[in-house]
């Protein structure tokens, strides 16, 4: 048994908001953040009424709909995101609810910009076990209620955008599907791409601490939050560019190769790579690096920025709507992100 993706789905808000936009409330202009990350705009949730998991039902109706099924159909939910509506429980349960289903299972996957490669590996295993039969797998982010929109945040802030997308993952006997999936991690570099605060280390970090800003002591409890860390800019995304720069263009390659090399392929038969929309510069340096030429390569960044575990759904859906993808055609996910984790899905569509 085979497990293929039988519908696909992708919902981003309404609201545009450019680079323009942007220089408003930061010290950046356009140019800068095009030259950097490629990124002209990006969609932001409207406050009150979009939530990562609202985004994921919308995502996941289209993807369930394409499918031929209904919601009562899907077996079990995989999903993926940095961005959860709550600390807790997690967003799988409340995507279950906007779709009045009852009793199947909710994983959720904090992999982050890996999620999405992450949550189909796990549903494919699923599906090869004959335990289910439709698994929906979602991801889903809404960065823009967590970003710090000033000057001391810009390096991150104009990187990421909202939306979610959706694919059921369906048990076939055709010759079809996935066909391998690799997954990878590196905790000791966890430090150079993370949110700390508010947390439960109490301000005390394991790792590598040269490139951080506050360090604390313990206390009872933990999960505090002070005015130091406040005042510090710890309470948003921190991210060391350069650093993850490198090793992604070092380890996104190493997926697609491992992933090719383990079905017999090279990245040559790519009919279409969908790397994770971290930033176009990244991409293309992959991609110069394997020798895929532009139109085997999907990039839709510029216009929704990185919306982490859901950019390669979205980007998924959107190359498929538009004819790119076809019956037969190989098709490789990649992704690279905090944690460091990274991974490669390859799929005979």
């Amino acid at each position: 048994m085979n497990a293929k993706i039988a519908g696909i789905g992708f919902y981003v808000p309404e609201r545009i908001v450019t680079n323009e936009e942007l220089t408003e409330v930061m010290d950046t202009t356009s140019e800068w953040i095009v030259e950097r990350t490629g990124i002209e705009e990006r969609r932001y949730a409207e406050k009150h009424k979009d939530t990562t998991s609202t985004m994921a039902a919308e995502a996941a109706k289209i993807a369930i709909e394409r499918a031929g099924l209904t919601a009562e159909d899907i077996d079990f939910i995989v999903f993926a995101t940095l961005s959860p509506d709550y600390y807790f429980p997690g967003s799988g349960v409340l995507l279950q609810r906007h779709l009045g289903i009852k009793n199947i299972g909710c994983l959720d996957i904090r992999t982050q910009c890996t999620g999405f490669i992450y949550g189909i590996s796990v549903a494919d295993q699923y599906i090869k076990s004959g335990m289910y039969k439709n698994i929906l797998v979602v991801g889903a982010e809404l960065h823009s209620a967590g970003l710090d929109f000033s000057t001391r945040g810009r390096n991150v802030t104009v990187i990421f955008g909202d939306g979610a997308g959706a694919a059921v993952l369906q048990a076939t006997e055709e010759d079809k599907g996935i066909l391998t999936t690799n997954l990878h991690a590196d905790g000791e570099f966890a430090e150079h791409l993370a949110y700390f605060n508010p947390g439960t280390h109490g301000g005390v970090f394991l790792g590598d601490k040269s490139d951080l800003t506050y360090e604390g002591e313990p206390e009872f409890g933990g999960m505090h939050l002070t005015q130091e860390m406040m005042d510090k800019g710890d309470i948003f995304p921190h991210m060391n560019g350069r650093y993850v720069f490198k090793h992604a263009c070092e380890k996104f390659p190493a997926a697609i190769k491992e992933a090719c090399e383990a079905t017999g392929h090279t990245p040559d038969d790519i009919n279409m790579l969908i790397p994770h929309q971290a930033n176009l510069r990244i991409s293309q340096m992959i991609q110069l690096g394997l020798g895929i030429e532009d139109e085997r390569v999907y990039n839709n960044i510029q216009k929704y920025g990185n919306t982490t575990a859901a950019s390669i759904p979205i980007a998924l859906c959107e190359a498929w709507e538009k004819g790119l993808i076809k019956d037969g055609d190989l098709v490789c996910l990649a992704a690279f992100g905090s944690g460091f984790t990274w991974g490669a899905a390859l799929i005979r569509w």
